[in-house]
């Protein structure tokens, strides 16, 4: 019976200590490869959440197609762009409740107008939601105080204001001569796009091109972190402390003022009593997208990404509703679930939050 002999070893000295110095580079950057997948889970875990989102509805539902995505990318464009301005709020360590109290006004003032045309209502409209923001960042900037009772009191406000304005009476309908009806049904890449887009969604993502230059490329964006990061370190630096506050509320009341145009349009009128929890969706949409509630830690993108994300959960309940109806099987949750599900997820996420910055204020110590 012939036995076999073992092959000898023919692996060199210089391969052999060339592979273990390659072991020994691995082992060496597995703690950073380690931070680098929580600083990813951190900035951009919305966005892998989101993909894994759509990838999963196209799979699963026969109707979630490109017009759907379009309705909620329209509909989800005035909470895209609340959260825009709350992003840079946040951002400074502070909060606007009012946001969705100013979008009801506009929207008021915007029907009020609408015998005027377009342009001038929607100027009318942002103005009013500036001078509101103009009140905010003065009270929280100059006058110190906290901008969760700010923006709170001026909520209540502007809604008196706003019910005030059309005799306490709940909404107000557009002037049916005005070209709102025409703007509201208008559409970008005719002939290009089937089917082409509506005007929401390119004034969305032109608003966070605009403001994600701002804070990545500009003093005022690198003075926002600053702020949020540590204020009083920011002030002894000589930073614009105060001012940086005053127009971080100013454009947060301008974006809202500018969705209470959009709101005038899908309500074909204004609302007094619309937008209510709007400030909530917000937050949750910038807390979602990585911006940290503390401050000084945040990201335009992440905000326009969480935003989205959350509009295609609730997009998503309602496919499975339908599905589960003409299937019967599956998952049928009533719309208050909706709500739920949003709060649930926001706790994940802020829970993750929480947990990350723990690790990393060990690492540090």
């Amino acid at each position: 019976m012939s036995k076999v002999s073992p092959q000898p070893d023919t692996t060199t000295p210089a391969e052999s200590t060339v592979s273990s110095t390659r072991a020994d580079q691995l082992k060496a950057r597995l703690p950073h490869i380690g931070q680098q997948v929580r600083d990813f889970a951190q900035q951009q875990g919305a966005l892998v959440a989101l993909i894994i989102v759509v990838v999963f509805s196209f799979i699963r539902y026969d109707n979630f197609n490109t017009i759907t995505i379009y309705s909620v990318l329209n509909f989800n464009a005035q909470f895209g762009l609340i959260a825009l301005g709350m992003t840079f709020v946040i951002m400074t360590g502070g909060i606007d409740l009012s946001v969705g109290g100013i979008a009801a006004i506009a929207s008021v003032v915007a029907a009020l107008n609408s015998s005027h045309g377009f342009f001038y209502a929607l100027f009318l409209a942002v103005v009013v939601g500036t001078l509101v923001g103009i009140v905010n960042g003065f009270i929280v900037a100059w006058m110190r105080i906290p901008p969760f009772i700010t923006t709170l009191a001026t909520l209540y406000i502007v809604r008196g204001i706003a019910l005030r304005l059309i005799n306490d009476a709940a909404s107000i309908n557009l002037d049916q001569k005005s070209d709102f009806i025409t703007m509201g049904g208008t559409t970008v890449g005719d002939g290009i796009l089937n089917p082409p887009l509506p005007f929401t969604i390119p004034l969305l993502l032109v608003a966070f091109l605009i403001g994600g230059f701002v804070l990545r490329y500009t003093r005022f964006g690198r003075y926002v972190l600053a702020i949020g990061g540590n204020p009083e370190a920011a002030r002894l630096m000589g930073l614009p402390v105060k001012r940086t506050l005053f127009l971080v509320y100013t454009l947060s009341g301008a974006l809202a003022g500018l969705v209470g145009v959009l709101l005038a349009i899908n309500l074909n009128g204004g609302s007094a009593t619309e937008g209510n929890g709007w400030e909530l969706i917000a937050i949750a949409a910038v807390v979602v997208g990585g911006t940290l509630l503390t401050g000084g830690v945040g990201s335009v993108f992440g905000s326009l990404v969480g935003a989205l994300l959350l509009g295609t959960i609730v997009e998503i309940l309602q496919l499975e509703n339908n599905y589960t109806l003409d299937h019967g099987g599956g998952l049928y949750l009533n719309s208050f679930w909706q709500d739920v599900i949003r709060g649930i997820f926001l706790l994940v996420v802020v829970l993750l939050q929480s947990r990350l910055l723990k690790q990393r204020a060990r690492q540090s110590t």
